[in-house]
């Protein structure tokens, strides 16, 4: 029943890598729910974990379930024929999927993320746009984070051209953000998909933003990046698509230029250079020779009135945008007290030596959908370092 796995879902220190060893374990959510104290203590669950799974109350996913339904909102599991099994195969694939839309067949075309600066220039937004149109011109399904700037265009393009669009959230599906893309959103959900592992409700927060990056990399066949500083989340989702072993590809930009550093450091890490959508679907003609075909026609002038406001706007407190890279001369290790509390924990757990990925995770008693950004953000930092394997170390940098 969806209730349990909703349930699942919302038990607090119970990430999507310990939902999946409880699933692989017992069976079912619902054989989760039953399951006895010293059933679950013989799986190996720590203390705190049974203790999370010892709360019986099936309130909040029933809420859940029935807020869904009213707003036509369809949960997809894990083990759900529906599920994108590109994601499905990553270990930290979220336990649950909501869907406002239609999903397309990812066994069908193509899915290919489009990424890059909130606050891209004329240049990077028009880029945006035709590749998101011609991607979709050659046969392609864009996927996109919905942000303002890159992502934004790349949808619009995508749209004109009459292809779905796969947007994936940081917050609910019937939470719009920013709120300057609600017509977008309403677009998408008509013409695609727009998708989250948040329930309905939950607002933006910037530890969402960096997993709901993960998400991105997985569903897309390859991501390519338009403008991107060099500390842009943007390349958070590049180097996501690396580990997950997706294709990246990168809009070169003018040398020197701060939105083009972090394409270019991609391109000379070995980056596809691209210049088209063509560019990046030619990649593809062979796994799916029925679907992508070669197109290079241009999107329509936009029309008049539908001018971009390019004036920097403020990030809102608390949530990720290009603030993180303003000023790129500014030290790259913060000191101690800036840290947040889960932050903290994950430091001092990696201060008597490395660890793998689920023994970290274990030892700071915290899901991985909540470690997983924060590793991301710890990274960014340069305060502890990832190596091969999963393996994170603290630097020693404060």
């Amino acid at each position: 029943m969806t209730v349990y796995w909703v349930w699942l879902s919302r038990c607090r220190g119970v990430g999507p890598v310990t939902a999946r060893s409880l699933l692989e374990t017992f069976g079912s959510p619902e054989a989760v729910y039953h399951a006895s104290e010293a059933a679950l203590e013989r799986a190996g669950l720590s203390a705190s974990l049974r203790a999370a799974l010892a709360c019986k109350e099936l309130g909040g996913a029933q809420t859940v379930c029935e807020r869904c339904r009213a707003a036509g909102v369809r949960i997809l599991s894990l083990w759900e024929d529906g599920y994108p099994a590109a994601l499905r195969q990553n270990r930290d694939a979220p336990l649950l999927l909501y869907c406002k839309g239609v999903l397309p067949d990812p066994t069908l075309q193509p899915w290919i993320g489009i990424v890059g600066a909130r606050q891209a220039d004329a240049l990077g937004l028009a880029n945006a746009r035709l590749l998101g149109w011609q991607i979709a011109g050659c046969g392609g399904v864009v996927v996109t984070g919905m942000a303002k700037g890159v992502d934004a265009e790349a949808a619009q393009g995508a749209l004109d051209r009459g292809a779905p669009v796969i947007g994936v959230l940081g917050c609910g599906v019937d939470v719009v953000y920013p709120a300057e893309n609600r017509a977008l959103y309403a677009d998408v959900a008509a013409q695609g998909c727009l998708l989250s592992e948040y329930p309905p409700g939950v607002k933006p927060n910037a530890r969402h933003f960096p997993a709901r990056n993960r998400i991105i990399s997985a569903l897309s066949d390859g991501v390519a990046v338009v403008q991107a500083t060099e500390k842009s989340g943007a390349l958070i989702t590049a180097r996501w698509a690396v580990e997950q072993g997706r294709e990246v590809f990168a809009v070169p930009g003018p040398a020197g230029a701060p939105l083009s550093r972090g394409c270019n450091q991609l391109l000379r890490d070995g980056a596809s250079l691209t210049e088209s959508g063509w560019d990046v679907m030619q990649t593809y003609l062979c796994r799916y020779p029925d679907a992508v075909r070669e197109d290079h026609t241009l999107p329509p002038p936009k029309a008049a009135g539908a001018v971009q406001d390019m004036r920097p706007a403020q990030a809102a407190p608390g949530l990720p945008g290009e603030a993180l890279s303003a000023h790129p001369t500014a030290p790259v290790c913060v000191p101690a007290p800036s840290l947040t509390d889960e932050q903290r924990a994950i430091v001092d757990a990696l201060r008597d030596g490395p660890l793998q990925l689920d023994a970290l995770i274990d030892r700071v008693g915290l899901s991985a959908a909540r470690v997983l950004p924060q590793l991301t953000l710890l990274e960014i930092k340069r305060i502890i370092l990832q190596k091969p394997g999963k393996r994170y170390e603290f630097s020693g940098g404060f």
